[in-house]
């Protein structure tokens, strides 16, 4: 990861966009966990409000599995990444790619970290306190039980459903709906530009990680 005299290599590169996102996104929210209640809003404009919410979920409060399985999926998906990536340095692939990679890496263990480590080290938030620190291991919940924190809010259209739609009629209807965090957005942003402008370098990571297989035996 040598530095040349047109900039940052990839390598360090990617290592400045990790730590940047991951500083940001914890600032973020521990600023929100501190300072509001569970369910508080702070109003911005009409269309987007900082609003703290915990869940257990993946990006966007989504829930499929139960949160230990959760949370070692996203160990496993952030190695891979992780391996992948330093793959792709060695063999300097575009700038673009690798910023895309880096930005999806980041954002899954910004939301580790919440899982990992918040459970021990706040209190629980709820809608008639404000959270705050406490001694390490005292803290609401235990290893990878923490709850990831979201606070953008963006609820750019409010209406109602009409009443001849039928099971909703008449019931409130919000675009966007889903509260959301910093590290959400990176992960977001990461796979539409994937899948925008790298489509055929995606198509290669089947190959890549191959390759990278075989040198890791050959090194045994």
């Amino acid at each position: 990861m040598r530095c040349n005299g047109r900039g940052l290599s990839n390598g360090w590169l990617s290592i400045v966009i990790i730590a940047l996102i991951l500083v940001i996104d914890q600032l973020l929210k521990i600023e929100v966990k501190t300072s509001l209640s569970l369910g508080s809003a702070v109003k911005v404009t009409d269309w987007f409000y900082i609003e703290f919410v915990e869940n257990n979920g993946m990006a966007y409060g989504m829930t499929f599995f139960n949160k230990l399985v959760l949370s070692v999926f996203r160990i496993v998906a952030i190695s891979f990444i992780g391996c992948f990536i330093y793959r792709l340095v060695k063999q300097e692939h575009s700038r673009g790619y690798l910023v895309c990679l880096s930005m999806v890496l980041a954002g899954a263990a910004g939301n580790l970290i919440d899982c990992m480590f918040y459970g021990l080290i706040f209190e629980t938030s709820t809608p008639d306190s404000i959270a705050g620190f406490v001694p390490f291991g005292e803290g609401y919940s235990t290893f990878l039980y923490g709850k990831v924190v979201d606070m953008f809010y963006f609820p750019i259209i409010q209406t109602h459903w009409p009443d001849w739609v039928p099971f909703c009629g008449g019931d409130e209807y919000v675009f966007f709906s889903p509260v959301f965090n910093f590290a959400d957005a990176c992960i977001s942003v990461g796979v539409v530009l994937l899948l925008l402008f790298y489509r055929r370098e995606l198509e290669r990571i089947g190959q890549v990680w191959k390759g990278f297989s075989s040198e890791k035996k050959a090194n045994e």
